[in-house]
């Protein structure tokens, strides 16, 4: 598949808002690194809150895919908080700036803001603070790989109380993720959205992702095709390979035969029971209501 075709295939209009979805900004005052005053320059959420919890419940922060140049919000993010919602967790849909108008480090910011934002406003939407994961998808993959090895545990000295809060997820789940910067793996896209079109050489290493996964970045669920002609296998194999050796707790699911982006997969016959894979292993590790 051409590269710069997938950002295209993943500009697909967002759902309509609903009234007890609210989106809800980033920032309520000056949005930093901004270029401008249009929707696209302002990040948010829309957040998603399961019905008929009465305790704290687990949630995600869901960051659709789009090569950082669209947003894939139906198959990558209202399908997947529909997911979440059913099954008791609560859902956070993230809208990030964008390439080619932004590169690193905004798209970063905004989602480690988003998971401070969710753990400042726990009490109100009913979250539990030990249970807040990150799930992204293809480019969104590489954002979730971005934020759960570089996180830090917010400025307790900081004016705005979102500020304090820390940005590490307590789990993450990587879909047909793009992990490296570098050729061959990389997909060319992304990284000219994210980077530019002549990079530092530095820079690119630094956000290989596989490259700085550390001990305490968060457990780690991935999911990929063989097939994937978009984005490389070996990028979920990298950075799996990388949690082995940092033992951090990970599990990888490769499936021989399927495109990139095909979401929950709920029509294909073989790869819709990775989403059952993916609750078996949140179970596991207790993150599930």
């Amino acid at each position: 598949m051409n590269p710069f075709l997938l950002v295209a295939m993943c500009m697909i209009p967002s759902q309509p808002t609903h009234h007890d979805r609210p989106i809800v900004p980033l920032w309520e005052g000056p949005v930093p690194m901004a270029k401008g005053e249009t929707p696209a320059d302002r990040p948010e959420i829309q957040v998603w809150l399961a019905k008929g919890s009465k305790n704290n419940a687990p949630a995600i922060l869901v960051v659709p895919g789009g090569g950082y140049g669209g947003l894939a919000n139906n198959h990558e993010g209202s399908q997947i908080a529909d997911f979440l919602n059913a099954r008791g967790m609560h859902a956070f849909v993230l809208k990030y700036r964008l390439g080619p108008k932004y590169n690193h480090p905004v798209p970063w910011l905004d989602a480690s803001r988003a998971i401070r934002l969710i753990r400042s406003r726990g009490e109100e939407w009913h979250v539990d603070y030990n249970r807040l994961g990150i799930w992204g998808f293809s480019a969104g993959g590489h954002l979730t790989s971005t934020v759960v090895t570089r996180f830090d545990m917010g400025n307790t000295q900081a004016v705005d109380p979102v500020e304090r809060q820390s940005s590490r997820p307590d789990f993450a789940v990587l879909c047909y993720p793009v992990i490296s910067m570098e050729a061959p793996l990389t997909h060319q896209g992304s990284r000219n959205n994210l980077l530019g079109s002549n990079p530092d050489p530095v820079l690119v290493k630094s956000l290989s992702n596989h490259y700085q996964v550390k001990s305490n970045t968060p457990p780690c669920f991935l999911f990929h095709t063989a097939a994937d002609s978009a984005v490389p296998v070996g990028n979920a194999i990298a950075f799996y390979q990388a949690c082995l050796e940092k033992k951090v707790p990970a599990e990888l699911h490769i499936f021989e035969d399927g495109p990139h982006g095909v979401g929950l997969a709920q029509k294909d016959p073989i790869l819709k029971v990775w989403p059952n894979l993916l609750w078996g292993w949140l179970n596991k590790h207790k993150f599930t209501p």
